[in-house]
């Protein structure tokens, strides 16, 4: 069946001496993703490398086309998201957040939501006071302790006499004292983690200021979840400080989206006691009415639940709380990690089972969602690599990216309206810009995506020659493609343009012909590889093989392509992502928005 199809993609055609049944057999396979293998090797159980196996002469040519006629999916042009946790507030960072350095990475994100959200969520409070000094949390070395206040609050006065947008720039010394508090803090934090017993946390209405600056600065949306665990003693919702924050912020006239909550099927575990679904839509169905009552936020969004991964008893909370609360919320939430980071490695990056873990969940989260809300939105809030916080050089790596980019292609492909990744800065190792404020390669990768993807997903048609495999031998899906319409917002490219990304995880270089509608057209190459020695554990990457990095604390740099000529063919290096962007395809589904 793939040889036939790849005489359709290839414009050729079937010898008259095909029977009706084999002209049937012979129409082109749509997939929302391309994902199919060309090796008989069961690469992500086997050492490394892999032989080829004896008796394979050449390489595999794929074939490959694209449906330009009409989208099958229209994702929000805030498709790709960020998240801030609290614990920002505990190790200090939340006071960095004007650096000019982090706008201007976060800027080169924008449009996105910015979700202030994450464990601590629930153990924190709202304490409407101003001064900095006082009102400040988390321990630091007493060594150096107040003169780091006082460098504070003397920024904070800065800050104060500026008008519009907020930047501070920040002297070395701050910086390096703020580290060393944070590398401190960390070791507070992981513990909490992995105890999971939190402390409580406030937020100062001068903190919430400095977020609320950073997320407008930055062109980001801010979704601000509440503390849903201040508990009456029936264990309905006590409202009582999220008003006073709700009043705080209207009288500021903030512009903010919210939420109740995170992860409530952790309840029991955190304070003793379960919230059921019911209940918890019944607190949703509060705070909508909450939100009615002051002017501000009489029209703001809401979403929730913000499940975790929907297991039995997970589901069965989902679908209480939707029976209550379903027609409450702008969008359900639901969060996704792929890997326990106390025991990830590099090859587990690689795993295609891994990659796919997150396409069962879909499954059972639009079904519950479009049993009692048909075609209600769909986010996936609180993803990353790993959790408790990551590992270090291996979810701050490259090889972190397959996982990262699998994500955003399968989310899109599957209609998911936003994805919001956990985080754009914190104390672990899944943040996209690190303590010195230097961007990692899933940044990196993000940025390309904002640039070049559009919110348009497009169905594609694949074709190759693939050996049967051997017994006992399972193929595996490690070349994976996924088709958009061109950002209206690259100017570098006209409306009708498509973009490709790519996932090569095979480790041999592979080969695509572009055939049907993106035959004999101009290729914009976006090659992104690891830089240095470090190779899958790099932190920094290449663009086409030139280093990335920012120019300066205000500028990114320019993201230059590799032109291909028309009709070539594309050539793949192993364990790579890319993007490719066809120009001048003309196609329907992307000339208008």
């Amino acid at each position: 069946s793939e040889l036939i199809r790849g005489f359709l993609l290839s414009g050729m055609h079937c010898p008259s001496s095909c029977s009706p049944g084999l002209l049937a057999l012979m129409a082109p396979g749509l997939a929302l993703m391309a994902t199919f293998s060309l090796s008989s090797q069961a690469g992500d159980r086997r050492a490394l490398p892999v032989e080829k196996p004896p008796g394979v002469k050449g390489r595999t040519l794929i074939l490959l086309d694209v449906n330009t006629k009409s989208p099958v999916r229209i994702i929000s042009e805030n498709f790709l998201s960020l998240q801030l946790d609290p614990s920002i507030i505990h190790d200090g960072w939340l006071d960095f957040l004007s650096s000019r350095r982090l706008v201007t990475l976060a800027r080169g994100l924008a449009p996105a939501f910015l979700r202030f959200a994450g464990k601590r969520t629930d153990f924190l409070q709202f304490h409407n006071v101003k001064n900095p000094a006082k009102s400040r949390g988390g321990p630091g070395p007493d060594y150096y302790l107040k003169n780091y206040e006082d460098d504070i609050v003397r920024s904070d006065i800065a800050l104060d006499k500026q008008k519009g947008c907020k930047i501070a720039q920040h002297p070395d010394i701050m910086l390096e004292l703020q580290r060393e508090k944070a590398a401190q803090m960390h070791l507070v934090l992981l513990k909490e983690q992995f105890s999971n017993t939190y402390s409580n946390l406030t937020l100062t209405a001068r903190s919430l200021d400095k977020l609320y600056n950073f997320a407008d600065c930055s062109g980001l949306h801010l979704i601000f979840a509440l503390n849903a665990l201040r508990r009456n003693p029936n264990n309905s919702w006590n409202s009582s400080n999220a008003l006073s924050l709700l009043k705080y912020s209207a009288s500021k006239k903030y512009n903010i989206s919210w939420e109740l909550g995170n992860e409530p099927n952790n309840y029991r575990t955190l304070i003793g006691r379960s919230v059921n679904g019911s209940q918890l839509g019944k607190d949703y169905v509060q705070l909508r009415s909450l939100l009615q009552l002051i002017r501000t936020y009489s029209r703001a969004n809401l979403y929730g639940p913000n499940i975790g991964r929907p297991r039995k008893n997970v589901i069965s909370l989902l679908e209480g709380f939707m029976k209550v609360a379903g027609s409450t919320v702008d969008a359900v939430t639901w969060q996704h990690y792929y890997i326990d980071g106390r025991v990830a490695k590099v090859t587990d990056f690689l795993k295609t089972r891994l990659l796919d873990t997150l396409s069962d969940q879909i499954r059972k989260i639009q079904k519950v969602v479009n049993t009692y809300t048909p075609g209600k939105k769909i986010w996936l809030e609180g993803v990353g690599a790993t959790s408790s916080g990551g590992m270090n050089n291996l979810s701050d790596s490259y090889a972190a990216g397959f996982l990262w980019l699998n994500t955003l292609g399968l989310l899109a492909s599957r209609g998911i309206d936003v994805v919001v990744r956990h985080s754009f800065l914190d104390h672990g190792h899944n943040h996209l810009v690190d303590h010195n404020f230097n961007p990692l390669p899933d940044y990196w990768l993000s940025l390309l995506y904002k640039r070049l993807i559009g919110p348009k997903v497009l169905a594609i048609h694949v074709a190759g020659l693939q050996r049967k495999p051997r017994p006992g031998r399972v193929i595996r899906d490690k070349l994976r493609i996924y088709a958009h319409c061109t950002s209206y917002h690259n100017h570098n490219y006209v409306r009708g343009s498509i973009t490709l990304y790519i996932i090569n995880l095979h480790r041999s270089r592979k080969k695509i012909k572009l055939a049907g509608t993106l035959r004999d057209k101009i290729v914009h190459q976006y090659l992104l590889q690891p830089y240095g020695k470090d190779g899958l554990h790099s932190k920094s990457v290449q663009l086409n093989g030139q280093p990335l990095a920012m120019v300066d604390d205000g500028t990114l740099p320019e993201l230059k392509p590799r032109p291909l000529r028309a009709g070539r063919t594309l050539v793949i290096p192993p364990l790579t992502m890319s993007f490719y962007v066809v120009k001048n395809v003309n196609a329907l589904a992307c000339r208008y928005r």
